[in-house]
């Protein structure tokens, strides 16, 4: 029996610069608001967004805890029209092409957390 991913609980320093970074993201990869702080796709996944307690660490790239979590896309073009779109809204991302075909997108959210969305051709399986 398997346990599919339900929700992701992302805690913020700054929930206002989280809302507006997500806000503008999520939609545009299948998600929609289904009331303050939360947002789900079509196939069941919630994410939940809330306020960080205050005096805590920094998110790290190696440290413990939550790496970065990643969406697949439906294409290659998918993944560069929205690199475009955040590049034009402002926002960091950065596009990296990786054999044998993947287009990956990586763009971290304002506490540092990073945000993947990457087209893997058929056959060929996510790897990190």
């Amino acid at each position: 029996m398997t346990y599919p991913l339900d929700h992701l609980t992302i805690l913020s320093r700054d929930p206002e610069a989280a809302a507006s970074f997500y806000g503008f993201l999520l939609p545009r990869i299948g998600f929609a608001q289904k009331k303050r702080g939360i947002w789900a796709n079509a196939g069941g996944l919630h994410i939940q967004f809330a306020k960080a307690k205050e005096g805590t660490g920094d998110y790290g790239r190696y440290a413990p805890g939550l790496n970065h979590f990643g969406f697949a896309a439906p294409s290659a073009e998918a993944v560069e029209t929205l690199a475009a779109e955040l590049e034009a809204a402002g926002i960091e991302a950065r596009l990296q092409h990786f054999e044998p075909g993947i287009t990956a997108l990586f763009v971290p959210d304002p506490d540092g957390l990073r945000v993947e969305i990457s087209y893997y051709p058929p056959g060929v399986p996510p790897v990190d």
